[in-house]
């Protein structure tokens, strides 16, 4: 395939194209098995650039395979539909919290079987590849990216409000007060927190964890839901806080992903709290300059204390045929995988990235083992284009942090039903958080009661 092909990324589901419905025709005139490949909207010039330079590349490799970009960004609420009406692309992405709700649905094929050929099938981390396996422990989707959370913070309005950007906070308390002078000193949000499209219930959940909670008990086939706990309390009472008393979260209180990435990126916001390997997403996106940015360590203060951990899943589409299923897991290998554990792979890709002049280098946790992960870091370290050395408050610690996965039942749901909850407490000076917390135990019990 041809870059410019890269143009015509949604043509496939506007069309209807016969040869672009996964599970149906799916073999071009001259026998050519076509699969349609996610890409992220929204990505800048250089973000797609590296992504047509490896489509060619493995379509060079891969001459009986066409891929097809399609525009894709995972959304709970239409996927159903998505894939009822046949628009979803052949290989698509998903959050971790999404991956064993989507299997034990069947909304995803069954690839555990072409997975298991994969030089590297026995090195998967065992506490991230859960995320996507089966009951029976068979890998339907394929872990590609790890994430703990952390402290994304501008190093610029640090500096404007008379703070040392190189002694980032690392209490709750600092994290406070530092919020508080950078709103007073330069007038921009001290901190901001998403609470929109179930981020709300995900950042919640978050700082749960980093005062010790947990969102769900877990003895079988039982959950119990833990919402209200004095360590969710302490979570909304500590925004609260810093939003009525110390008036030092600005006036945007409806936060999404796109939005406070946004805002971070051009200078309106202090600090705010999201996955640790965010950068390249800020670059790809939003344009942050290098200057600007920083991460720390999510500071931890409790007994059981630990920080959130996610990542994303490649998964195959449940209506793709065997010959699309295995063109697909030849892309994830080549695309998502091999980069991770071959060192050509790992240096065309990178080389591809940084000639786009996009990220490479951000801070993640390994997929693969410990091992393998710093083999690569080796590797591909002449193309590293980040701050590094803004990032080691952050990489310095994130192997040292335990890392505590998401909740597994019901999970999008529950955090859904925590937006409000946020949004409650960052516009009613007046809330109850007690009645919040018990109303939300409640709902999110009747969740996970569900058959």
């Amino acid at each position: 395939m041809k870059s410019s092909k890269i143009a015509a990324v949604c043509l496939c589901a506007a069309a209807a194209l016969t040869a672009c419905s996964g599970g149906d025709a799916t073999t071009t005139a001259d026998g050519k098995t076509v699969v349609k490949v996610s890409i992220e909207p929204g990505l800048d010039q250089g973000a797609v650039a590296a992504f047509n330079t490896r489509v060619t590349q493995f379509e060079t490799a891969n001459p009986k395979i066409d891929l097809v970009p399609q525009e894709f960004k995972w959304d709970a609420t239409t996927f159903t539909a998505q894939l009822a009406g046949g628009t979803l692309p052949d290989v698509l992405t998903m959050p971790f919290t999404d991956g064993r709700g989507l299997i034990e649905r069947r909304q995803l094929a069954d690839i555990s079987g072409l997975v298991d050929q994969l030089p590297y099938a026995k090195k998967f981390n065992p506490e991230v590849a859960k995320a996507g396996s089966a009951d029976d422990g068979k890998m339907w989707a394929v872990p590609i990216a790890a994430h703990g959370q952390a402290l994304h913070y501008n190093r610029t309005l640090f500096k404007q409000a008379g703070l040392d950007p190189d002694k980032p906070p690392s209490t709750w308390d600092e994290i406070r007060a530092d919020a508080k002078q950078i709103a007073g000193k330069t007038g921009q949000a001290g901190y901001a927190q998403l609470t929109t499209d179930n981020t709300g219930g995900w950042i919640l959940a978050t700082l749960d964890y980093a005062f010790g909670g947990r969102t769900e008990q877990l003895a079988g086939d039982k959950a119990t839901a833990t919402l209200n706990t004095p360590q969710m309390a302490r979570a909304l009472q500590t925004i609260h806080t810093m939003r009525w008393d110390d008036n030092s979260m600005g006036a945007n209180f409806l936060y999404d992903w796109n939005g406070i990435n946004q805002d971070f990126a051009a200078g309106r916001i202090g600090m705010y709290v999201s996955g640790g390997g965010n950068y390249g997403s800020l670059k790809a996106q939003n344009a942050i300059k290098a200057d600007d940015y920083g991460v720390t360590a999510l500071p931890l203060d409790g007994p059981n204390a630990g920080v959130l951990g996610g990542g994303t899943l490649a998964g195959v589409n449940a209506k793709a045929n065997d010959a699309v299923k295995a063109a697909a897991v030849k892309w994830i290998d080549f695309y998502y995988l091999s980069k991770q554990a071959d060192q050509a792979a790992a240096v065309a890709d990178a080389k591809a990235t940084a000639d786009s002049g996009e990220a490479v280098g951000s801070p993640e946790l390994p997929v693969f083992d410990k091992a393998t992960f710093d083999q690569r870091l080796g590797w591909i370290a002449q193309y590293v284009n980040v701050p590094v050395k803004q990032m080691t408050p952050y990489t310095d610690k994130m192997f040292g942090q335990p890392l505590i996965p998401e909740p597994t039942r019901s999970t999008q749901q529950v955090y859904g039903l925590l937006d409000p909850v946020a949004q409650k407490v960052l516009t009613d000076r007046g809330a109850d958080i007690p009645a919040l917390l018990a109303d939300a135990q409640t709902q999110a019990q009747a969740l996970l009661d569900k058959p």
